[in-house]
């Protein structure tokens, strides 16, 4: 799940049985309207591209088993419904964890047909400490300032300053946020949410979530099942592999994506001249790679910040064409000069991004069991390397700080639901930051549940991107609640669009674009 302000990343979990029902402080959930809810203020924070939207903030505990001790605030914003008839709230989040949602609301409301818009408020936040939402996290600005170690432990040196960094950061978040930490998980976010709800003065939200974001509701409605009217999932997280092996089954999806990227580059060799065999091509990136762990370009981009660099092209086909013309001038015409551009372009991490991975560390470290012998992670990580390179190593030390975390973990919430309306679940064959197993496994867990899948389709975060029979069944759900029934394991497939032509020619769709730089942290 990496970018500049919303690192384009992942996911990762525990083994598949060993969640129990519910975690410690999930169990007997308190409602947030045994208080009086508290009153919203709305207050215009229109911009150019979303000039309806509206902002306010919300109180809540820092601790919700202890609703009269310290609280923090949310930022929540909003584009109010104009149809004379209201389906309520639609609450939306972008995934991550550490993805901020406030303008995710106006690209909702502005993507979807009018006359649904019309008919919601479709309610945006930042998730606690995140972005505007107070604190916001920021264990250790500057963690991924370049040029950071090669990602690939080929010597014990090398290994040994790649888990100092790890360790470094999850000191750092631990001196600095001790109060903090042991609240920073999915279920205080839920029960956040469950606040919103009841400040909204609604009985029951709808919800729109994609990547992580597709836990979180899946989560929020295990443990309210009662207040979910409709719940729409869009690239599923596994919920029985939260977190650590989600982010090895990443992996492999990660490398295969990125092979389809070297094929699509060899289909228009007349234009990058890299040649028309993905094999060869391949190893004209890993002799890249290479050449930048001796030599980073522009001072900016060594190894690991080329894998960074290129992850993002395994979250959206849309960005192919200006990876290709990177590549193509690094080795063709040793102009390194594109290279460094599409590295501040899609992975250099702003003060966005580090408040951003904080929450992703904060959350995923403390929702679920991780190894503590770093052994294992050595161990799993090379066996998985030898079949899927690209990404590995950098997945690896992307979550290593949670090897010595210093919250003890929860456990995982089991999301099987027998109580709800039937939710409507979106996912690609080929999305690698949460594979397709995702999605079947979800729609098994969530009784009533239907499956739209992309046939083909590679992009993570599908739904609003530009493919009209995705959003002609996100739409009639909207409207009314009609799903598709296909009686087994998928209910209605949809083709994916054509993947993107050079950039002479691009016709990327520009809805695509945007959400892609929304969508929240690795998951």
């Amino acid at each position: 799940m990496r970018k500049r302000a919303a690192v384009l990343c992942g996911v990762s979990v525990v083994v598949a049985g060993s969640f129990t029902a519910l975690p410690a402080d999930a169990s007997t959930p308190r409602t947030a309207d045994s208080a009086q809810a508290a009153k919203l203020t709305w207050k215009s924070c229109g911009t150019t591209n979303y000039p309806t939207l509206q902002c306010a903030s919300l109180k809540v505990p820092l601790d919700h088993r202890n609703p009269h001790g310290r609280q923090i605030t949310l930022a929540l914003s909003r584009v109010p419904h104009t149809a004379k008839k209201s389906q309520g709230p639609l609450l939306v989040n972008p995934g991550g964890p550490g993805g901020s949602g406030l303008t995710l609301a106006g690209f909702v409301a502005g993507s979807l047909p009018k006359a649904v818009a019309a008919q919601y408020d479709v309610i945006g936040f930042d998730p606690r400490g995140v972005g505007k939402s107070k604190p916001a996290l920021d264990c250790k600005p500057g963690y991924f300032n370049p040029v950071r170690p090669d990602s690939v432990p080929s010597t014990p040196a090398i290994e040994k300053a790649n888990l100092q960094r790890a360790k470094s950061f999850a000191q750092a978040c631990g001196k600095k946020y001790a109060d903090v930490l042991p609240y920073i998980n999915t279920v205080q976010a839920v029960r956040d949410m469950d606040s919103i709800r009841a400040a909204l003065g609604a009985k029951k939200i709808n919800y729109f979530g994609y990547s992580y974001g597709t836990y979180l509701g899946a989560v929020y409605a295990k443990l309210f099942p009662d207040r979910v009217r409709r719940l729409v999932l869009d690239s599923i997280v596994d919920p029985t592999g939260v977190w650590y092996d989600d982010n090895l089954a990443q992996d492999y999806a990660f490398n295969d994506r990125h092979r389809a990227f070297l094929a699509w580059v060899a289909k228009y060799d007349s234009t990058y001249k890299l040649g028309t065999d993905p094999a060869k091509i391949e190893a004209k990136w890993y002799a890249m790679r290479a050449a930048l762990a001796k030599t980073p370009a522009g001072g900016k981009v060594g190894a690991s910040e080329l894998e960074d660099t290129f992850i993002p092209g395994g979250y959206y086909n849309g960005y192919w064409p200006y990876l290709a013309e990177a590549f193509a001038a690094y080795v063709n015409d040793k102009n390194a000069d594109p290279l460094v551009e599409a590295y501040e372009n899609f992975a250099a991490v702003d003060a966005s991004g580090d408040n951003g991975y904080s929450i992703y560390t904060s959350v995923q470290c403390r929702d679920a069991d991780w190894p503590r012998d770093w052994n294992q992670w050595r161990n799993d990580n090379w066996a998985v390397y030898e079949k899927a390179p690209f990404m590995t190593w950098n997945n690896a030390w992307y979550n290593a700080p949670c090897a010595f975390w210093p919250t003890n973990s929860l456990r995982p919430v089991n999301v099987a639901n027998a109580k709800l309306p039937p939710a409507l679940l979106f996912q690609a064959t080929d999305d690698a930051a949460t594979p397709y197993q995702g999605g079947v496994t979800v729609h098994r867990l969530l009784r009533g549940s239907s499956l739209v899948v992309e046939q083909g389709g590679g992009n993570h975060g599908i739904t609003l991107s530009g493919n009209a029979c995705l959003d002609k069944y996100l739409a009639a759900y909207l409207t009314d609640g009609t799903v598709p029934r296909g009686g087994g394991e998928v209910d209605a497939v949809c083709d994916t669009l054509p993947d993107p032509k050079p950039l002479s020619s691009a016709s990327a769709s520009a809805r695509g674009s945007t959400l892609h730089g929304m969508l929240g942290f690795r998951g």
